[in-house]
């Protein structure tokens, strides 16, 4: 009932989005994602400029959407979706966005943001701060991103469900 190849495969698609979106919003300007960086670089460096924030809009949006979006195309595309019970519909979904935040935190947080740093993610006046190097951070964040899988996994089956 569980397809496995099914979460993987759309899991990765989704990452692989996700990623081309991130990327290209920290090549525009890494101070879109502040929000998202540990404390003390926060602490480091001026608030966002309303610049700033209309940039973080205009890449948080779709972001949120397409981190929606996935899971449900793929429960809704799900076959024999009608005669599938909710548990499996909710598997998928939140399977799906979990394979995204495995790969979030092991490539993108700890890989690339703490191991290798590149020059694109750090935050101009805050080079060599040792909270690019948090693990624990990511980790919270890995841990929280887990919850939200569950939590959005579930309004996606219910969703599903009822649209069946």
């Amino acid at each position: 009932m569980i397809d496995l190849v099914k979460i993987a495969i759309d899991g990765a698609i989704l990452s692989a989005l996700a990623t081309l979106l991130i990327s290209i919003s920290m090549r525009t300007n890494p101070r879109i994602w502040l929000h998202d960086y540990p404390k003390e670089i926060q602490a480091a460096v001026p608030p966002k400029t309303a610049e700033e924030k209309r940039l973080s809009l205009i890449f948080g949006i779709p972001f949120l959407i397409l981190l929606a979006a996935g899971p449900f195309i793929s429960t809704l595309t799900l076959p024999q979706r009608a005669s599938l019970p909710f548990w499996a519909l909710f598997a998928n979904a939140s399977g799906v966005m979990f394979v995204f935040n495995v790969i979030d935190w092991l490539v993108l947080d700890w890989l690339i943001f703490c191991t290798i740093t590149p020059s694109i993610m750090v935050i101009p006046g805050t080079q060599g701060m040792a909270a690019y190097k948090d693990y624990a951070f990511h980790f919270r964040g890995f841990l929280i991103g887990t919850l939200f899988s569950v939590v959005f996994g579930l309004v996606i089956a219910a969703v599903v469900y009822l649209l069946r």
